[in-house]
């Protein structure tokens, strides 16, 4: 943040944030930067993964 004072200021009404959160947001800023064409490249795999946990397992063979 540019203005430290405002960052202070957050930190003592809301409080440190969750590691979760933190992570969240870098990967939200890393998506950001991609390519209009690489962030439907990430959201199709994330789609993907999370159709295939959903269904039942299958046997590998």
């Amino acid at each position: 943040m540019k203005n430290l004072n405002f960052a202070a200021e957050l930190h003592l009404k809301l409080g440190a944030p969750a590691s979760g959160t933190v992570e969240s947001l870098r990967l939200l800023r890393a998506f950001l930067k991609l390519a209009p064409r690489q962030r439907f490249e990430v959201i199709k795999l994330v789609e993907d993964l999370a159709t295939e946990e959903a269904l039942p397992e299958r046997p590998l063979s």
